[in-house]
This record gives structure tokens, C-alpha cells and sequence, in this order.
């Protein structure tokens, strides 16, 4: 098979959080099985085909809520609200914390707590990668306080809605969402403290170019707080041209050390990449019988800007 195009991971992308968003669906419609939502590949898929998987796949969970898709929760997102604060929970977020942010703002597609590693200050600026419902940029916007600003970038457009709506009903002043891709950020240079993202930058097929774009964004001594996953082992050339494993955050996981390499080739220093072994019991159920857990696990990285 030849190797996936950028702009077919893309596609996916797109496709999922369109989905998490959420037009209503049926089990049929999403596509959902043998693996996590749906879509066997036969011949090698492009670039342009898994971003166009990814943006409806999260279009969708943004505008659905009650799991119309049917698949397995953490894989498709549009969980309930207490299937999303339940995951959330056992992922190291307090019941004080869900209960602070809008209701429908986590959507339970995370797969840490990075705000819980970023060490906010009040009066920093905070950029969230792939921002979702604004859960995690509610919960920066606390910490950073009314002198700090919270952006939040995501490329799907129910997404940025949905975040938008919640702000509003939350009252929230010093967050803002912009629509974009987190390989082109649409910030100024050296005007970010703090950079966070939640199981999002496994989705880029150009993840050397977030890091680049990253780093041109943060501040001299700005700081990276990511919780996203990453492969413990080599994964096979047939989960890498699944369609729908690129949008389940699988089929894109970077193996550590090569992960490393982008990073501080970004030019990042002090970066540190923590494996959570313990989340691959929640793993376990994104692709049921699969044994994906055996390949892919949550990882705490960080790094800072010199």
C-alpha cells in the first residue's frame, strides 16, 4: 500500500469532530463497525478522504449528544453528559471542575487532563489545540483569571458553533474560538504562554509542522502541556490505512522516540514524553476485541520554548 496523503488524515479529522459537533445519525449512517466508527479500507485511502472522514465524524459528536452514532462512546464521541463526565473523571478532572464548565461543553473525547499538567498563572495567554466544546479552555480561563485570555483553534465549524454557544452561556469574556488548522495557527508570533491540546495532535498527518507552529506561537520559556497518545509498538500498515482509526486517534499515534525527535527539532527543550500505562484499560474499549491496547497509550508531554 502507499503511504496515506496529508490531506486525506486531514479529511478524517475533519469528519470526526463534525460528528462529535453533531448532525443526528444513525448507527448505519456513521459507518460504525468492525473497528470504531466505521469504514473498512480496501485499497489505500487519500489525503483528502480521511480529513473528509474526520471533519463529519466530529461535525456530528459537536451536534449530538445523546451518542446517535452508536458506536463505542470514547471512539465517536456525542456521549451523554454523564457518560462524558464519567469518562472524564477517571481521566484525573474533579466533579468541582465538570460542574464549573456550560453543560454540554465536554464531550467526553479527551483522553487526559492537560490542564491539570499546565501550571496556569493568572494573566498568561493559553492556546488549546483542537479545542472541541471548550471544556478544556473553560477550565484554563479559571486558572489564568480576568487579566489572562484563553484562544481556542479547531478546523471544524459545528465545533467552533458549539464552543462559541457555551461561552456565551457560560459567560465567559476572556475565551475566544477561532476556525483553523493547528498546522497553520491563526495567532500572532511569540504571543502564547501556555499551549494545550487533549488526544488532538495524533489526528495531524503534518504533526512536525504543529510543532513548528507551536513553537512560533509561544513566548520565549512559553510552556507545552499535551495529554494525547502515543504507540508503545509498531503498528501495522493496516491500522495506518484505516480511515476510521485515523479519526479514533490510533491509526496517527507517533511511536515515543520519533515523537521526541519532531519535538525538539521544533526547537524545544526539556521535553519529557510519561506513558500512563493505566489508561490503557480505558483503551481497551475504543475498539472492543481488537487489542489496540497492546499498541497505544495516553502520554503526559511537555516541553518549554527556550
Amino acid at each position: 500500500m502507499n503511504a496515506l496523503k496529508n490531506e486525506d488524515i486531514r479529511q478524517v479529522v475533519r469528519e470526526r469532530y463534525r460528528r462529535a459537533a453533531g448532525a443526528e445519525d444513525d448507527a448505519e449512517d456513521c459507518g460504525c463497525a468492525p473497528s470504531c466508527c466505521g469504514g473498512e479500507t480496501g485499497n489505500t485511502v487519500k489525503t483528502e478522504e480521511i480529513r473528509q472522514a474526520v471533519r463529519e465524524h466530529y461535525g456530528r459528536a459537536a451536534t449530538e449528544e445523546a451518542g446517535g452514532c452508536g458506536c463505542s462512546p470514547s471512539c465517536c464521541g456525542g456521549e451523554t453528559v454523564a457518560a462524558a463526565d464519567e469518562k472524564s473523571l477517571a481521566l484525573g478532572y474533579t466533579a468541582e471542575e465538570l460542574s464549573a464548565a456550560p453543560e454540554g461543553a465536554n464531550l467526553g473525547l479527551g483522553c487526559g487532563n492537560p490542564t491539570a499538567i499546565a501550571s496556569l498563572k493568572p494573566g498568561e495567554v493559553v492556546l488549546d489545540l483542537g479545542s472541541g466544546g471548550g471544556f478544556d479552555c473553560f477550565l484554563a480561563a479559571r486558572a489564568v483569571g480576568e487579566s489572562g485570555r484563553v484562544i481556542g483553534v479547531d478546523m471544524t465549524s459545528e465545533m467552533v458553533a458549539k464552543a462559541r454557544r457555551n461561552a456565551l452561556k457560560g459567560g465567559y469574556a476572556n475565551v475566544e474560538f477561532r476556525l483553523g488548522e493547528i498546522e497553520h495557527l491563526p495567532v500572532a508570533d511569540n504571543s502564547v504562554d501556555v499551549i494545550i491540546s487533549n488526544c488532538v495532535i495524533n489526528l495531524s498527518p503534518e504533526k512536525a509542522q504543529v510543532f513548528r507552529e507551536a513553537f512560533r506561537a509561544l513566548k520565549k520559556g512559553g510552556r507545552l502541556a499535551v495529554s494525547d497518545v502515543v504507540a508503545t509498538a509498531p503498528l501495522s500498515e493496516e491500522i495506518r490505512q484505516d480511515l476510521a482509526l485515523h479519526a479514533g486517534c490510533i491509526a496517527g499515534a507517533s511511536e515515543i522516540e520519533e515523537l521526541q525527535q519532531m519535538i525538539e527539532a521544533a526547537g524545544f527543550t526539556g521535553v519529557r514524553i510519561a506513558p500512563k500505562d493505566e489508561s490503557r484499560s480505558f483503551i481497551r474499549d475504543w475498539v472492543p476485541g481488537q487489542r489496540i491496547e497492546n499498541y497505544i497509550v495516553s502520554a503526559i508531554i511537555e516541553a518549554v520554548k527556550p
